[in-house]
């Protein structure tokens, strides 16, 4: 079943963001592009290079109106306790989602019930609480912030221009498609 337009629930969530623990609910996710980013536990191997990558990526998604949330079915104690022990994890400044109940993990459809973690998920989030697209990968392979980066440009310029879509490896400023209703044989 696909996840595609679906409303995230209302959530209330504990993180850990730049030295202090805060709440974080569904809406603080509303009005504004979001990207959740689940991983399956720290103090791991291939999560903190991944979370490493997408905090260099931070900056630019935060100029675009785009929040990012990690989340682990760890506590905000956890998530604090490896930001002081990490070297790559003291370089995150987006909030890191405590999910220890797993309501987000299952709400996202990534809840490994036999071993309390998440898949390894990206969800990208519109500003109405809607999921417009997601990847989840086994749990050996990590992901790139280049590539969520282009996609959620993609997503932003489709919201914008709702009569254009973009190719294959569209990046800003290269050309989109106008779709013809009579040429893919709906008319």
């Amino acid at each position: 079943m696909s996840l595609i337009g679906k409303e995230i629930n209302e959530f209330h969530v504990q993180a850990y963001q730049k030295g202090e623990f805060r709440t974080v609910t569904k809406d603080d996710v509303l009005g504004k592009w979001a990207v959740f980013f689940f991983y399956p536990a720290d103090f791991t191997f291939v999560c903190p290079t991944e979370l490493e990558d997408l905090s260099e990526k931070y900056g630019e998604l935060q100029k675009m109106e785009c929040e990012v949330y990690s989340v682990s079915c760890d506590t905000h104690f956890v998530h604090k306790a490896w930001h002081d022990a990490s070297e790559r994890i003291q370089k995150i400044q987006y909030p890191m989602l405590a999910d220890p109940t797993g309501c987000l993990a299952r709400d996202f459809g990534v809840m490994i019930e036999s071993d309390g973690v998440a898949e390894r998920g990206t969800f990208i989030v519109n500003p109405q609480g809607k999921i417009v697209g997601y990847e989840v990968n086994d749990g050996n392979v990590g992901r790139n912030a280049d590539e969520l980066y282009r996609k959620i440009r993609a997503f932003q310029f489709v919201a914008e221009h709702g009569d254009e879509v973009c190719p294959a490896k569209w990046k800003p400023g290269q050309e989109t498609l106008k779709p013809s209703l009579d040429l893919i044989g709906l008319l």
